[in-house]
């Protein structure tokens, strides 16, 4: 890494980050994705190798990039573990600790040839459709800062996928916004970016996937699923999830609905990833149970769809959405159980 203290140029080196995208995942997944790549790490390898449901009451925010991550022993939040339990994945959020020099975080991490994913509204982002029109909150990752030039090196994999350099002031719009409450945007908005950043480490390398160590991740996996506990994961979780849901569309609260939409997309990006990760391993092993066991869990991730876009279109009326949320849950229910049964079928194999 050079840096140029005259001309204070900071970039990381070699490449440029990869762009890492599915058409089910967030821009969380996404940003961890190009991330994972530099560290020479496959991203569906880590990222789709754990599976479970888990859902906080309260805690879920209108972000694109929500996910469920619960306080660890020391009462800290890791959402790189989160992410992906089965790694040594780490990732905190950090925010500039002086607000006359908020670039001081973000140098220290380029000089020390370390991406940083910052969280941005996409209204102030002229590469973004959302541009001047939809304030909304989403993730990019940061390559570069040429405090000369007055540019921000961004890289984002959501389509419309765009590298390159951003005006600084276009930045610091967006990386500072209140987010404030867009009608046009009921699901990402109303949400203060504050300026955080997500400073991502990943320790151990991964170990090369085999029959057996896929095994053991799915047993734990299925598991989670089966094991009733005090939070809210697995089957059990998920009908706790699913009939407060509906209790609350029957009411008429539409701050069911709003929280829906991200904390599904979540449950969706995850259950896509690992559904493909089995999938592939399965062709790869000439194993059909494990293949088909990936598409088990892949119908999860689609039958989410349904109950995510259901509960936006119903959002003016929940009550009246009340019947079509209670179907699009059961069939969910339905997927989750078989996908369950399939996966743990696979891994006593392994």
């Amino acid at each position: 890494m050079t840096v140029d203290v005259t001309t204070r140029t900071y970039m990381i080196t070699g490449p440029e980050p990869e762009w890492w995208y599915r058409d089910l995942v967030s821009c969380l997944q996404s940003t961890f994705g190009s991330v994972l790549i530099r560290e020479g790490a496959d991203p569906l390898a880590v990222l789709g190798a754990g599976w479970r449901f888990l859902h906080l009451p309260g805690d879920v925010r209108s972000e694109e990039f929500y996910y469920p991550c619960p306080p660890g022993e020391s009462g800290d939040t890791d959402l790189g573990a989160a992410l992906a339990p089965h790694h040594d994945l780490h990732a905190r959020w950090w925010q500039p600790s002086d607000e006359n020099d908020v670039w001081r975080e973000m140098r220290a991490a380029l000089a020390d040839d370390r991406l940083v994913i910052a969280a941005v509204d996409n209204f102030h982002l002229p590469f973004r459709p959302a541009y001047a029109d939809v304030h909304a909150a989403h993730l990019v990752v940061v390559y570069g800062l040429d405090e000369t030039r007055g540019v921000v090196h961004v890289s984002d994999a959501m389509p419309p996928a765009f590298r390159g350099a951003v005006p600084i002031e276009k930045f610091l719009l967006s990386w500072g916004s209140a987010n404030p409450t867009d009608v046009q945007d009921a699901f990402f908005s109303d949400s203060r970016i504050g300026r955080r950043c997500l400073d991502v480490r990943l320790g151990t390398p991964p170990a090369p996937l085999t029959p057996e160590l896929l095994g053991g991740y799915l047993r734990t996996d299925t598991d989670g699923f089966t094991t009733a506990g005090s939070a809210r994961t697995g089957l059990a979780g998920y009908d706790a999830f699913a009939a407060e849901l509906l209790e609350r569309c029957r009411a008429g609260d539409a701050g069911a609905l709003r929280e829906l939409y991200p904390f599904g997309w979540a449950m969706q990006a995850q259950a896509s990833l690992h559904g493909e990760l089995l999938r592939r391993c399965g062709r790869a092993w000439d194993d059909p149970a494990l293949a088909g066991a990936g598409r088990a869990v892949e119908a999860v991730a689609h039958a989410w769809t349904g109950l995510r876009f259901t509960g936006a279109h119903g959002l003016a009326d929940p009550s009246a959405a009340a019947s079509d949320i209670a179907h699009h849950a059961r069939t969910l229910r339905g997927a989750y159980e078989r996908a369950v049964a399939a996966v743990g079928g696979a891994a006593v194999r392994l």
